[in-house]
């Protein structure tokens, strides 16, 4: 899931949290993936008829109004989206002026229950969810006795396997010689390694493409020894990204895995967005290969010369267009979101608006255009803050600089 498609997702939320209804005649439609459009539509010429029973008119010519205008809209489907859908609609109150929206929502995630729910604004918290940190890290916790493998998607713990191992105590048995004996351990021991690679490695590859890194956790020396053993697979060995000292290794190690190697997480992330930043700077810098703000950014995303373009998550601009009703001529402005302006054509009349986009939105629809990366920074690290309040939140690292 690209973070543009995340950006836009959280754009609509905080949109449609704005909203207010006049009592409780906003409706919010939760529909999992595989649910019986009938069985849906069935229900909802349900609460249509219920609907006479409410007392104030308005609201119940505003429920009425929704649920008519959900069911037309379900006739457009067969089945739900993969992902299901959310479909929202009532009598909103945007700019002063009172307006029926209706309005389909794809999720970025499966829609994870089947809801009707009627209130004063739209029932957004399961969508809000779908927000949360859900990256993707692999974890092992072992010694010489058990291994349990997980992973760690977002802030939930799976897992996904548990063994043990026929790794004999360090007492020998009575007649055998203590150098035989402890030949025999390093074979099993070895065994038990290579057996909890197979399975982490098993369990793993499916997501190989997703996993940002692997985590191991063990007492010492054990988690040193399967990490420099390369037990596992060659494509995963190089996603391990730290090791850990654990004092379990069951499923409760995995949780305690999670906690040690919290700031080492956390820091990815910030070296991630730091290393970005840096290679910008250093080209302000010698006043290489670098542009900042919305004007110079957008004249060499129109030149095909930006390479890497840094937005920041917390900008909140649109882009309007204008249009004169008399001579036709356009213009475009940049306004703070939700804000306008009297824009008058050169002959004299007063233009009208057309259209309008979110920057972000928009500056990344053009950075792909030219085949330039986009990456959207949050201001929650030092130099995500920097972008946005040094910079407008508009920057870029060049390809070349034009003449």
């Amino acid at each position: 899931m690209t973070s543009k498609v995340m950006y836009e997702f959280k754009r609509k939320l905080e949109e449609l949290e704005r909203y207010k209804g006049r009592g409780t005649e906003l409706i919010t439609l939760y529909i999992p993936p595989g649910k019986n459009i009938a069985d849906v539509a069935n229900q909802l010429r349900s609460e249509l008829s219920q609907a006479e029973n409410i007392k104030s008119k308005q609201t119940r010519v505003h429920v009425k109004a929704g649920l008519e205008a959900i069911l037309q809209r379900l006739k457009m489907f067969k089945k739900p989206p993969e992902h299901g859908m959310v479909i929202v609609s009532g009598v909103v109150e945007i700019d002063g002026k009172e307006k029926h929206i209706t309005e389909i929502i794809i999720p970025p995630e499966p829609v994870p229950l089947y809801k009707y729910h009627c209130d004063s604004k739209f029932y957004l918290d399961p969508l809000k969810e779908m927000l949360k940190d859900k990256k993707l890290y692999g974890l092992i916790v072992l010694d010489r006795r058990e291994a349990t493998i997980g992973l760690l998607r977002g802030k939930r713990i799976e897992v996904l396997a548990y063994t043990t191992s026929m790794v004999p105590g360090k007492h020998r048995q009575g007649g055998q010689s203590s150098v035989r004996f402890e030949r025999l351990r390093q074979i099993a021991i070895h065994e038990f390694y290579k057996k909890v690679g197979e399975k982490a490695s098993e369990a793993f590859l499916q997501y190989k493409d997703e996993l940002l890194g692997i985590l191991i956790g063990g007492p010492s020396p054990t988690k040193e020894e399967f990490y420099k053993g390369e037990y596992l697979h060659h494509e995963l060995q190089r996603k391990v990204i730290g090791l850990f000292d654990v004092g379990y290794t069951d499923e409760s190690g995995l949780y305690e895995l999670v906690e040690k190697a919290e700031d080492a997480l956390q820091e990815l992330d910030l070296i991630r967005e730091k290393k970005l930043m840096n290679r910008f700077l250093k080209e302000v810098v010698k006043d290489g290969l670098a542009a900042y703000g919305e004007e110079e950014v957008r004249r060499y995303l129109t030149l095909g010369a930006v390479d890497i373009l840094l937005l920041s998550e917390d900008l909140r601009l649109e882009r309007v267009r204008y249009r004169c009703p008399a001579c036709g001529k356009e213009k475009e402005e940049t306004v703070r979101d939700g804000a306008g302006s009297k824009v008058v054509c050169e002959c004299g009349v007063e233009m009208e608006e057309v259209e309008r986009k979110d920057v972000v939105l928009e500056l990344s629809e053009l950075a792909e255009q030219s085949g330039a990366k986009v990456e959207i920074l949050s201001t929650e690290s030092e130099e995500g803050a920097m972008l946005l309040n040094a910079f407008g939140g508009i920057a870029a690292i060049l390809r070349f600089k034009p003449k």
